[in-house]
């Protein structure tokens, strides 16, 4: 999401009479949109966090962010997001056209046409662009300008956005120089530095996590999952056998985990603060006795997770066909266990592995006792 700074803007007031789009938009994200199958970053301007300040915008969207929500920092970062960003709900902002100029696709949630000249590139993005109908489905929405989306469709755009692709480095420092008045350096070319790598930031949701299961086989055994980061929403059409609330340690409501299926943490096996792991889940499970299963995350693959009858499990995820770590937050591997068990399969059925589908995606599984 990509939001100007203006009344009219994403993250603005909305028009005369209206409501406030982010915040009306946000929950709808976090109740329509699987955990697991997107992932939501804002990109706000600059001139957002400098007028209201960063702690004020941090309070306003403090809702969505424990839902998973990733907020850019407003200088650095956000072009890598843009790069990585399958589809930009935006606005009039730069932000979002230039989304549109590499050729992702893009959906207008805002665009003030009257306060832009009609002869300006952004003002014939919004001739281009489809717009977000409120009264639709969000999810339909997303999924819709992805499928269907032609990057053609801005190739007028992308052509105005610079008259010189990858040479800006080059004419730049010449300009800087001829202001100067002094000669340019012949023997060192003019470059730039490569955007850095951000850090790997998996989304971390502290707010009680709805989760739906359905048991597709149980030889072997295979069970889809599908997670919303709003526990009072269960879509009517929902095709689920089951479904249970997981609840992060560190939630803001601590009533919730006196009613959690399973309970949460993230950390390092190692974390003398919390861990090891089989102290803290035998600890959670002592501490509320409703809980069926507790599940401490110790790496972007694995968890580990003990049952109500005491015993301590591995959950690790084998590698995709590229060798890579699987990326799918552990917890949906822990629910899927607890789904397994719930519907009365014993861990020795479940040994040495399971299937976690959540949308299209297989998620293989390794399950091993621990002691």
């Amino acid at each position: 999401m990509s939001s100007t700074w203006s009344p009219r803007s994403l993250f603005g007031d909305g028009e005369p009479g209206g409501h406030d789009l982010l915040p009306w938009l946000l929950p709808r994200l976090a109740a329509e949109l699987p955990a697991d199958e997107y992932r939501a970053v804002a990109v706000l301007h600059p001139n957002i966090w400098h007028g209201h300040g960063p702690g004020r915008i941090r309070a306003w969207l403090d809702r969505a962010r424990r839902a998973g929500l990733t907020l850019i920092s407003p200088l650095e970062g956000w072009r890598q997001a843009l790069i990585a960003a399958d589809c930009v709900l935006g606005d009039h902002s730069s932000v979002t056209y230039y989304a549109a100029s590499i050729g992702t696709p893009v959906l207008l949630g805002a665009f003030p046409e009257a306060d832009l000249d009609p002869h300006s590139p952004v003002a014939a993005l919004g001739r281009a662009a489809p717009r977000l109908r409120p009264s639709g489905s969000l999810r339909t929405q997303i999924d819709r300008a992805v499928r269907t989306h032609d990057p053609a469709r801005y190739a007028a755009l992308a052509a105005q956005t610079s008259s010189s692709p990858g040479q800006s480095a080059a004419l730049l420092r010449r300009l800087f120089y001829d202001l100067i008045g002094i000669p340019e350096p012949g023997d060192r070319p003019a470059l730039l530095d490569r955007l850095p790598l951000p850090a790997y930031e998996p989304a971390e949701r502290t707010a009680p996590v709805r989760v739906l299961t359905r048991l597709l086989s149980a030889d072997p055994p295979e069970i889809a999952v599908t997670r919303y980061t709003d526990a009072d929403h269960e879509p009517e059409d929902a095709d689920a056998d089951a479904a249970h609330t997981a609840v992060h340690e560190d939630t803001r409501d601590p009533g919730r985990l006196a009613v959690a299926d399973v309970i949460v943490r993230y950390a390092a096996g190692d974390d003398p603060r919390v861990g090891p792991p089989g102290t803290w889940t035998s600890e959670v499970l002592a501490r509320h006795r409703h809980c069926a299963l507790a599940a401490y995350v110790d790496g972007p693959d694995r968890c580990a997770v003990r049952t109500r009858e005491g015993d301590l499990v591995r959950l690790t995820a084998g590698p995709d066909g590229d060798g890579r770590a699987d990326l799918c937050d552990p917890a949906a591997y822990a629910s899927a266990l607890h789904a397994w068990l719930g519907g009365g399969k014993s861990l020795d059925e479940a040994a040495p592995g399971i299937v976690v589908l959540t949308g299209g995606v297989r998620h293989r599984v390794a399950v091993r006792r621990m002691g």
